[in-house]
């Protein structure tokens, strides 16, 4: 009997926290755990047979929306958990998040993460990680509660979308928001879950707000925990290397252009406008080497243009819930 979730998780050189996030997904009930190895070059394998679980071997690097793409197809139960390998997992958090996926139009669950140090940590989580995910209306992607205290966002509620750390969706909610292959050198060849033109930042966002556009429902629940170590956020964003910061300001727009429609557009404008004003501000002030960004959204644009297209012809909603997190 196959099992009731695929948990797919990722490994780009990082056994040493694989050690860790690998046993506790093993442990979770009904699931096959899937170790996709990104040409990894350290004992990623080895941890991936020590341990039992299905080993994906991509032999050359790639970025982080292709590697997915390619275990995403490799999943085979009716749930799908996305997980990074420096996400671990409490011993119940299948049993507490999967339930959700049978309520009605729920697509996917965001997970209550929680900070830490690292895979050893024994204390008390340094707060809230993420109480899921949100885009505001000025269309600006962001982690819910992030640094605020653990006891907060105890309560179930819809939200926008779950953060790409750890996100639980039904199998079919994602072949349904795949966008078409492209056949081209560079991409994986394969039905785009992740869009492969955006390779990493806001990708997660890019998939929350398509499957909201579809017209399915994202639930926060509380009582699926796991601790995480966040390498981009707002406390640690001044700390990543400008090529990640401006992938991410790059994407954010991409995002936008492919998803929004006239009419949010147009209803949330004065936001937006004042919010890209102060942007710009920031740019010029703070960030030059974001300027860049700015041009490469330009060079992005024509493809961007034909996922659009797409994505506008099969949208099930006038109205995506913009802003939308649990409550406090």
């Amino acid at each position: 009997m196959s099992a009731a979730t695929t948990i797919v998780l990722l490994s780009v050189d990082e056994a040493p926290m694989l050690a860790y996030s690998l046993p506790a997904a093993v442990l979770q009930e009904d699931a096959d755990v899937l170790v996709v190895d990104n040409a990894c070059t350290d004992n990623t394998p080895a941890l991936a047979r020590e341990h039992g679980a299905r080993h994906l071997r991509i032999a050359h690097r790639v970025s982080y929306a292709v590697a997915m793409n390619m275990a995403i197809a490799e999943a085979e139960a009716p749930a799908v958990l996305l997980l990074n390998a420096d996400c671990f997992l409490e011993a119940d958090f299948l049993a507490r998040a999967r339930p959700r996926l049978d309520e009605d139009g729920v697509g996917s669950v965001a997970p209550k993460l929680l900070r830490t140090r690292g895979p050893l940590d024994a204390g008390p989580p340094l707060g809230i990680d993420a109480a899921g995910m949100v885009v505001d209306r000025r269309r600006k992607n962001g982690l819910v509660g992030h640094g605020r205290p653990a006891s907060a966002h105890a309560a179930a509620a819809d939200c926008f979308g779950a953060d790409g750390a750890a996100a639980l969706y039904r199998r079919d909610v994602l072949a349904r928001c795949a966008l078409a292959p492209r056949e081209e050198d560079g991409y994986s060849g394969l039905p785009e879950v992740f869009d492969e033109d955006m390779a990493l930042w806001a990708s997660d966002a890019d998939l929350a707000w398509r499957a909201r556009l579809f017209g399915w429902r994202c639930v926060y629940e509380p009582a699926a925990r796991a601790r995480h170590i966040r390498t981009y956020s707002p406390s640690t964003r001044d700390e990543v290397d400008p090529a990640h910061r401006r992938l991410q300001f790059r994407n954010r727009y991409l995002m936008w252009f492919k998803n929004e429609t006239r009419a949010g557009l147009l209803r949330d404008l004065p936001r937006i406008a004042a919010y890209e004003v102060a942007a710009l501000g920031h740019v010029l002030l703070r960030e030059r080497h974001l300027l860049e960004g700015y041009r490469e959204v330009r060079e992005a644009l024509p493809r961007a243009r034909e996922r659009r297209a797409e994505v506008q012809s099969r949208r099930a909603v006038r109205r995506v819930p913009f802003g939308l997190e649990p409550p406090p």
